[in-house]
């Protein structure tokens, strides 16, 4: 074999370990992110989760907003990434607990009766409005004391949460979308999917978190400009005061009162 021959080999070989180790590279880089994706949403590969859909309070029979059935396309497509499988689940026929199954829960307390059980045991801080009439404050977000009203089309508001409820490593999480519109909702899964990599990174596969998301112009942008007003994960997951008029002392002074006449 002459020289420029076995250069040539050894170039060729080379070429082939430099490609070999950066396919390998990449696998493992691939596959240390998918697991830690899992991790996060608690979607093990061929494992269930449930997506529990609302109802469109404007229709008068039983159907979802098209808004909110493009969020479940987004939170559809995550799944399907992580290799798990969606169960679609009714709000209203969702009676069981959470925690052995990784949940998706979209829409607001008033077409979801699902988010209005989260908020009240897992949020108990998170006050909705939730009047069917029309109103300045109707559909308004009261967390810690701060009161976010719905300019539609203008400034709309999305609750984006992971909660658990303690447990060991099984426990799965539930991820809520309570916006206050439905392409609220939209927005919040695509933020969701979006920023998965800086969530992650930042509260783990085990932590607790619940954004609160401003969708602007959404008449214009629809939802795709999405502001962070705040992480509020401790005002929501504090019991909110109760209001002077059911302070429980006065109460009792009152029924006090009422026993003596």
């Amino acid at each position: 074999m002459t020289d420029d021959m076995r250069e040539i080999v050894l170039g060729i070989l080379a070429a082939g370990i430099t490609a070999a180790l950066g396919w390998f590279a990449r696998t493992y880089l691939w596959r240390r992110r998918l697991r830690r994706r899992q991790r996060f949403y608690g979607l093990l590969p061929h494992s269930e989760c449930l997506l529990i859909v609302n109802r469109d309070p404007a229709a008068s029979s039983w159907s979802v907003a098209r808004r909110d059935v493009f969020a479940l396309l987004e939170l559809s497509a995550l799944i399907k990434d992580c290799g798990a499988h969606a169960d679609i689940v009714t709000h209203d026929t969702a009676l069981q607990g959470f925690g052995e199954r990784t949940e998706f829960c979209v829409g607001g307390p008033a077409s979801n009766a699902r988010t209005a059980a989260h908020l009240q045991s897992l949020l108990p801080g998170v006050l909705v409005n939730t009047d069917a009439e029309p109103g300045p404050g109707r559909a308004a977000f009261t967390v810690g004391g701060e009161r976010y009203v719905m300019d539609k089309g203008g400034a709309e508001h999305v609750l984006l949460a992971r909660l658990t409820a303690g447990g060991g490593e099984e426990t799965r999480p539930v991820f809520l979308i309570a916006g206050q519109t439905g392409i609220t909702n939209q927005a919040a899964a695509r933020y969701l999917a979006r920023h998965e990599t800086r969530l992650i990174r930042k509260y783990g596969r085990k932590g607790t978190f619940c954004l609160l998301l401003k969708v602007l112009n959404s008449s214009a942008y629809g939802p795709d400009v999405v502001e962070l007003v705040g992480d509020v994960t401790r005002a929501a997951t504090t019991p909110a005061p109760r209001p002077a008029d059911e302070d429980p002392e006065e109460e009792r002074e009152a029924q006090s009162s009422e026993s003596s006449a």
